[in-house]
């Protein structure tokens, strides 16, 4: 094994899933710069290292240093200091007053700063304010040191350092040491197996309570994460014995510890107990409760036979409305909460205007909104007036995911008489209860969206439980307009609807391509996308979107995303690359908010472009604000060359591309397909095989969610 010191002068590539590492060293001595590899948390820019490791020949890359471990060292030479203090590592200083800095205190620069910090007030542009900062981030750079080394003794990458230390401060190894597990709950982006493998890298036993509890914990966050707001019980001791390798004694009587301090819930229903997360279980109760509520108290209209009130309005606008929509129209003056569904060219959109117009005969003020900024900006089109996110509408002041902090509540509720609300298939059973606490006794409810798309993506499934609940007044639309029935896209987003194949021969704007292989879908897909779609005038990043099935495998949108930005955005030199989660940012990357994040205003699914881009910070633009991402935060970003079919919910895109391959089947289902089709407004592209196209259109059959909306909007006894 050979030694070598240096300073690190860039960081090429960096993994966070396993802590592969490359950057380049300019070694003691020498000109040249060697490129390092290794597995081991990323060194700070200008951080003098001293590497352990050997020289290795690598095919492509050529002569590199392999190094198997490395400490710091301060350095010592005054061009080491400034550029370890120019990096941006602490805060308040940048080249300038590095350089300012090393001029003043030469060798003892980093003395001064650790140790006599009042002295800094001596360098030109540092006030006391500034130099308390200086010391501030100087002395976490030491914490955080501390915390990458504890990780890394514990083979857990120090990548995680900053989001520890974002949580916990100067606490992290003290919490570490007595229950990781804490981790799992309480650190955004470290679940249960992370802090598992910190607890048993730590001696934790494999049956120790702490661990068996967590687990059942994860466990049943995971039926969550896959649209349950509940699990029998059960299923969720035999996921959770199998999760943690227990006996499902040992699981069973942990779980009945957690339910008697109330740490979940539980719901027997029908001879099954179903068990809850807490705010689930909360949720899901409200919004039944407030649901009635609202159907039951809404303010009344004006003396007037509704259909009257209907027919009057109708003459006024010159529009033939279809019966269906007349009842909606009416049904809105009726009720207090209405639900109205219907495909794409349906009517919706003219029902939702003349629900507008009748509700605003009546002097009622009325909020528009949708769960997406898309979906908002949308509603504010085919309206005319202004329509915001949920979250906007809310007034979201910050908060955890689970726990989102909203200035509209019961105390505090909108100043509105009726809120129409779009795309509400995507609403989740949390979403919907923030948002009916928000309404005030007496409002009107109209909520809008595709019963036959795919359900949310968190939680439950409100519209679906709505309607299927038969206590709320629902209004489905059947009968397709002629205009609408012109469009090929509309035509087959029925006959998929109804399990029939689409007709992709008479049309350029809906096309088949039977293609055998996922890889020779894949390289399709980037034919079309650079080259065949832009030449027709298409703009690849804006105009055109490709959704897929699955995340996985050659079609999936992980190793789509890698090949569209490599094809859309190549690295061009001198241009900065940052890592995040398994992939690389570059300026000008297409990307999308993962979840939702109420302090910086952006939330899951929304889209934007990298305008900004250095080593710790990268500032997305979207369409109304930019936004800025610290290094603890980019595992919120991901590429949306290619999105997740669910992720496209709630937004338009003048070409959708889709690739329907065989590796896809477990994902392959009738709504899966519709919901891609309806995203489209010019022109959609599937790529793949017939075969999978037909079991797409035969699998009907949706994934169960367990929820008991409907049976509590029924009233059934549950106890």
């Amino acid at each position: 094994m050979e030694l070598l010191t240096g300073t690190v002068e860039t960081i090429t590539y960096q993994n966070q899933d396993n802590a592969f590492i490359v950057f380049k060293l300019q070694p003691r001595g020498q000109k040249n710069l060697v490129p390092v590899v290794g597995y081991f948390a990323a060194p700070l820019l200008g951080e003098e290292v001293e590497l352990t490791g050997e020289w290795v020949e690598h095919p492509r890359f050529g002569r590199q240093f392999k190094a198997a471990s490395f400490k710091r060292i301060q350095p010592t030479s005054l061009a080491g200091i400034e550029r370890y203090l120019g990096s941006g590592a602490i805060k308040g200083i940048g080249p300038a007053m590095a350089g300012r800095l090393v001029k003043k205190f030469g060798a003892e620069t980093l003395t001064v700063i650790e140790l006599f910090p009042h002295r800094l007030v001596e360098v030109e542009g540092i006030g006391q304010k500034k130099a308390d900062q200086i010391c501030q981030s100087y002395a976490e750079q030491d914490e955080m040191r501390e915390i990458m080394l504890f990780l890394e003794t514990h083979g857990v990458s120090g990548a995680y350092a900053a989001k520890l230390y974002a949580c916990y401060g100067g606490q992290v190894v003290a919490i570490l040491q007595q229950n990781p597990y804490r981790l799992a709950e309480e650190v955004e982006g470290i679940g249960f197996r992370k802090a598992d493998q910190i607890a048993r890298s730590l001696g934790f036993d494999a049956n120790h309570p702490e661990r068996l509890a967590a687990g059942i914990q994860f466990a049943l966050l995971q039926t969550a994460q896959a649209g349950h707001c509940c699990v029998p019980e059960s299923a969720l001791v035999e996921e959770a014995a199998k999760l943690l390798a227990a006996e499902l004694a040992e699981v069973s009587l942990i779980l009945q510890h957690l339910i008697r301090e109330e740490k979940l819930c539980r719901e027997d229903f029908h001879g099954t107990t179903l068990l809850y997360p807490r705010h689930l279980f909360y949720a899901e109760r409200r919004v039944a409760d407030r649901l009635l509520r609202l159907r039951d108290r809404a303010k009344p209209v004006s003396a007037g036979d509704h259909q009257e009130i209907v027919a009057e309005w109708e003459a006024g606008a010159r529009i033939s409305l279809a019966q269906a929509q007349r009842e909606a129209l009416a049904a809105a003056l009726a009720h207090g909460v209405l639900v109205l569904t219907g495909g794409p060219g349906t009517g919706k959109t003219t029902t939702v205007q003349g629900i507008l117009a009748v509700l605003e005969q009546q002097g009622f003020k009325i909020l528009l909104g949708a769960p997406t900024g898309r979906a908002a900006k949308r509603l504010a089109e085919t309206t005319g007036r202004e329509a915001v996110t949920v979250h906007r509408m809310l007034e979201s002041t910050g908060g955890l995911e689970g726990a989102p902090l909203f200035t509209r509540d019961e105390e505090n509720p909108l100043d509105a008489d009726v809120v129409i609300l779009d795309e509400v298939s995507m609403m989740d059973i949390l979403l919907t209860h923030y948002f009916l606490k928000a309404v005030p006794d007496g409002c009107r409810v109209v909520l809008v969206g595709d019963v036959d798309q795919l359900p949310a993506v968190g939680p439950g499934s409100v519209l679906k439980d709505i309607i299927r609940s038969k206590v709320l007044p629902v209004v489905r639309l059947t009968e397709v307009f002629r205009q609408a029935n012109e469009s090929i896209i509309v035509q087959n987003a029925h006959r998929i609807n109804r399990g029939q194949p689409p007709d992709c021969g008479k049309n350029a704007d809906f096309q088949f391509h039977q293609i055998e292989s996922a890889e020779q879908v894949a390289a399709a897909i980037l034919r079309l996308v650079k080259q065949d779609l832009a030449a027709e005038g298409f703009n690849p990043q804006r105009d055109v979107q490709v959704l897929s099935p699955m995340h996985r495998q050659v079609c999936g949108v992980e190793n789509l995303n890698k090949q569209l930005q490599a094809a859309l955005n190549p690295p061009k030199e001198p241009d900065l690359t940052v890592t995040g989660v398994a992939q690389v940012f570059r300026s000008g990357d297409k990307v999308m908010q993962m979840r939702n994040n109420y302090e910086k205003n952006v939330f899951n699914g929304d889209i934007g472009f990298i305008a900004e881009i250095d080593t710790n910070r990268i500032v997305v633009r979207y369409p109304d604000n930019d936004v800025p991402y610290e290094r603890s935060d980019f595992d919120q970003l991901q590429l949306a060359y290619c999105l997740s079919v669910h992720k496209s919910q709630g937004s338009e895109y003048p070409v959708v591309v889709l690739p329907i391959v065989p590796g896809h089947y477990i994902m392959l289902q009738r709504n899966l397909l519709y919901t891609a089709v309806t995203r489209a407004k010019e022109k959609v592209i599937l790529l793949g095989t017939q075969a999978a196209l037909y079991t797409a259109l035969s699998n009907d059959r949706t994934r169960r969610r367990y929820t008991l909306l409907a049976e509590r909007l029924q009233g059934e006894a549950l106890c």
